[in-house]
């Protein structure tokens, strides 16, 4: 929070409580809403939400709830449908209006802004975090973190820089359930553990090709194109398929999604950075539509300990390999789990259920946008972290670890090799052509400030 608005925070409270009294308020025309802005406002919390698509969902409930003690400042998009869109989805959740901004660099300039919430398109993550931070602001960023490995060590570099919580969207982190069973993994509950298989699988259909067209109505195409280098607009990249467009914006399925299951089993494993990554990946389906990079991929991690984790990627097979569409396994010499955001199921090491842990939550499993329980919870432990009062689920340098591997995958991905790393930081150790691909160019003028 910054000095100025503690300050402002200060003043109003004590000023209004010293000079008037409680009972005076309403007789000096404060109205109920008012006065419960007055009181607690040294905690409360201005926030700004920064791209407002799929996961827009996911924030409703966290900055509705009264507990949660926020102020929504802003919406921003550069589609202004998609401003007016969430304007309309919020008067169910908060009786104000907050103001609707087309800038992400607008809102960051605010000096009233306390936190972002940065749910823009992956290009955007890293530097839209670093931005905000150099403002003074804490930050939960979308998952992933980072478009490319340097710009996870930068995300790292800028928090201790700045001394603000940055929290990545990985909300499994915050899970009841989740958080229960990888402690009792820690504890022995399997054995010594030393394999995690991570999973999902969707049924993505055929991608348009790209096609040259004027950039639709409302959105400020110079805007979303942002750090990365220019181009002319081509039709349908704002709304998602920049996803599967090039590298310029997407990180593929492994930033899309592998992040979460890899970042579990990476949690349950307690390892940090691989030693050897080996990758068979390709494009299988439609292969002549516009989808540009793998959809299908499995990729072995290798730790040391003679730890592994697998991660099997289909994106437009949707048969069900292991049961559901998504989770983790982890095998130890005494047991495995089984876990997703539905819960948990324990088994001994003959395969009979030990225990099992259904949470009964609202989290979408592989359907496309967000919100529920978990994202709800991890939001929340946000800002409870900014305030002091809990312990961040997901620091931005655990968060950056589990992003690295998806990086790493999609590298191998790229050049067909097998990488070897170095296991204190994942940097990669046997390939000149894999590590010129460990950061990406920026629009000039874009540049980060900090060095990693």
């Amino acid at each position: 929070m910054s000095e100025k608005a503690n300050g402002r925070r200060d003043f109003i409270k004590k000023s209004a409580m010293t000079t008037m009294g409680i009972s005076a308020l309403g007789a000096v025309g404060f109205s109920a809403k008012s006065y419960g802005k007055i009181l607690g406002a040294n905690e409360r919390l201005n926030i700004a939400i920064a791209g407002l698509g799929r996961r827009l969902g996911a924030f409703y409930s966290p900055i509705g709830l009264k507990s949660s003690n926020v102020n929504l400042v802003y919406l921003c998009d550069v589609m202004q449908s998609q401003r007016e869109r969430a304007a309309k989805n919020f008067e169910k959740h908060i009786d104000y209006q907050p103001k609707l901004e087309n800038s992400i660099l607008k809102v960051i300039e605010d000096p009233e802004v306390d936190a972002l919430i940065n749910a823009t398109p992956d290009h955007w993550h890293a530097p839209g975090t670093w931005l905000a931070l150099e403002a003074g602001k804490h930050v939960y960023v979308e998952k992933p973190c980072s478009h490319n490995p340097y710009e996870g060590e930068l995300l790292v570099a800028y928090q201790k820089q700045y001394g603000k919580v940055v929290q990545m969207g990985n909300q499994q982190r915050s899970a009841p359930e989740s958080i229960e069973i990888i402690k009792a993994i820690h504890d022995g509950a399997i054995g010594d553990v030393y394999k995690a298989v991570a999973f999902y699988n969707s049924a993505r259909g055929e991608v348009p090709n790209q096609k040259k067209a004027a950039p639709p109505q409302g959105l400020d195409w110079e805007l979303f194109q942002g750090p990365a280098p220019r181009r002319e607009y081509t039709d349908d990249t704002w709304n998602y398929n920049w996803h599967w467009y090039g590298w310029d914006y997407g990180t593929a399925e492994s930033g899309n999604n592998a992040t979460h299951e890899l970042d579990v089993a990476r949690w349950a494993l307690q390892v940090d950075f691989p030693e050897k990554v080996m990758v068979d990946s390709g494009k299988y389906h439609w292969p002549n539509d516009g989808w540009e990079m793998y959809d299908t991929m499995d990729a072995v991690f290798k730790f040391s300990d003679n730890r592994t984790i697998q991660w099997d990627g289909k994106s437009r097979n949707g048969h069900n390999t292991y049961g559901p569409g998504r989770g983790t396994i982890i095998y130890g010499t005494d047991g495995s789990v089984y876990v997703d955001r539905g819960g948990y199921k324990h088994f001994d090491r003959s395969g009979k259920v030990v225990k099992t842990n259904e949470s009964g939550g609202s989290e979408a499993g592989t359907a496309l946008g967000g919100g529920g329980d978990m994202s709800t919870l991890h939001v929340v432990n946000f800002f409870e972290a900014i305030r002091g009062k809990q312990e961040q689920n997901s620091p931005i340098d655990e968060g950056a670890k589990s992003v690295l591997l998806c990086h790493l995958a999609n590298i191998a991905s790229r050049t067909g090799e097998i990488l070897e790393c170095d296991s204190s930081n994942g940097h990669i150790k046997n390939s000149k052509q894999a590590s010129k691909l460990w950061k990406r160019e920026y629009e000039k003028g874009w540049e980060p400030k900090l060095k990693a």
